[in-house]
């Protein structure tokens, strides 16, 4: 299994990751995005539209083990992160975490 945390910072620093709930949302719809990460305590209302584009589009979801405040942490920001989209993984391996997702 992959260090999600490491995998998540190496995709920002070498890759193309949209930060922010809107941002993200707009990346689905676009079918800009390959994976779809979010915190654990993301809005329901974020949440249910995100999971709705995500399924439409089939791009895998998912859902952080931890607060928007820890997933801000992971991604080196000063501020709280409740949704992201991977759009180019660069040097990281987070893509394989969408692999296992599909193959659940």
């Amino acid at each position: 299994m992959i260090d999600v945390n490491k995998a998540i910072f190496a995709a920002i620093k070498t890759g193309k990751v949209t930060l922010g709930s809107k941002q993200t949302l707009e990346a689905v719809r676009t079918g800009k995005a390959k994976l779809i990460v979010i915190a654990s305590n993301c809005p329901s209302d974020i949440r249910k539209n995100i999971e709705h584009y995500a399924k439409l589009s089939r791009i895998p979801m998912y859902v952080h083990n931890s607060s928007s405040i820890d997933l801000g942490i992971a991604c080196r920001k000063p501020f709280t992160v409740t949704a992201m989209a991977i759009r180019d993984a660069g040097d990281s391996e987070i893509l394989r975490l969408a692999e296992a997702l599909h193959g659940e």
